[in-house]
């Protein structure tokens, strides 16, 4: 019968030794190359020179990964026979039709191409974007992906970070801390301020360049405050924070420097009675002085 004949040849031409031979080397190709191409891009990104950026030998490396898994899918595509024209043709026509339906990807891979170029940030840092603070593990050409210090994981559009306000808070090799101090009226504040410094030039974390200050920054409600600023490290940022709030109120109780809290004054108006205050003192001399007669009316009663 034809069709059986027909069905036969095209059974014996899939499983020619040719054939399987090819399926063989192919399985081969992808089964040892993809680890080997991962093996060299990961190899990559530590070897390079140490000049260059975290996200430059990120990008690098990613670029040798994506290159070489093309190559490989080409290489086994081409050997086994199948014509690259017809896959460039269905490429290009589903291109065509992704380009429009990804418009928000390609912005967000121009958006990252941006930030490779401008480097605002680095790996490792901590920034803050649309209030979200945290260190930043990688970027990527969609995205950067951040850590936050209560170990969450934020991924933030690369468009994002271009059009928000993004602040770098481990730019620069030091930091200032910023405490602010509120101290009763009746304070000397020349005294006040000579005791911050002192606590400050005993703090081995603090920097002596650029010299801690204390500006007066107003009269509160209770109290007079003042803003006590102190640089360090980076690395010592919260440490020092810690321990100067530590040492500030140790001190000040040592001094005897009060720090006041808010405090209520109540005042009803010129037309209005007075608002009436009993202090417990007084209602607790009212109840001893009423003691007496209060026994004297239970004698009576009693007789």
């Amino acid at each position: 019968m034809p069709e059986t004949e027909g069905l036969t040849e095209i059974f014996k031409d899939l499983f020619s030794p040719d054939k399987i031979l090819i399926v063989v080397r192919s399985g081969i190709i992808l089964i040892f190359g993809l680890p080997l191409i991962f093996f060299i891009a990961k190899w990559l990104r530590k070897h390079l020179p140490s000049k260059m950026t975290a996200q430059q030998k990120m990008l690098i490396s990613k670029s040798v990964l994506y290159l070489g898994v093309t190559l490989l899918i080409i290489s086994i595509l081409n050997d086994l026979d199948f014509k690259i024209s017809h896959l460039l043709g269905a490429a290009g026509i589903i291109g065509i039709a992704v380009g429009f339906a990804s418009q928000t990807s390609v912005s967000n891979i121009i958006s990252g191409l941006f930030l490779v170029f401008e480097k605002p940030f680095e790996v490792g840092d901590v920034i803050t974007v649309n209030g979200t603070t945290g260190i930043i593990l990688s970027i990527d050409l969609l995205s950067i992906k951040l850590r936050t210090f209560d170990n969450k994981l934020v991924r933030v559009p690369n468009e994002t970070i271009i059009k928000s306000e993004v602040i770098n808070v481990t730019r620069f090799p030091i930091r200032r801390v910023d405490i602010n101090v509120g101290v009763a009226y009746k304070e000397d504040l020349s005294r006040v301020k000579k005791i911050l410094l002192d606590i400050a030039d005993k703090n081995t974390l603090c920097l002596t360049e650029p010299e801690p200050m204390v500006i007066y920054s107003g009269y509160g409600n209770s109290s007079v405050d003042l803003l006590f600023l102190a640089w360090t490290v980076k690395e010592d940022w919260f440490k020092l924070k810690n321990t100067l709030m530590e040492e500030i109120k140790a001190r000040f109780d040592a001094e005897g420097i009060e720090i006041p809290f808010p405090h209520v004054s109540l005042y009803a108006g010129e037309k209005s009675k007075p608002i009436s205050v009993i202090v417990e003192k007084e209602l607790n001399d009212r109840d001893k002085s009423s003691e007496p007669e209060n026994q004297n009316k239970e004698e009576k009663e009693s007789q």
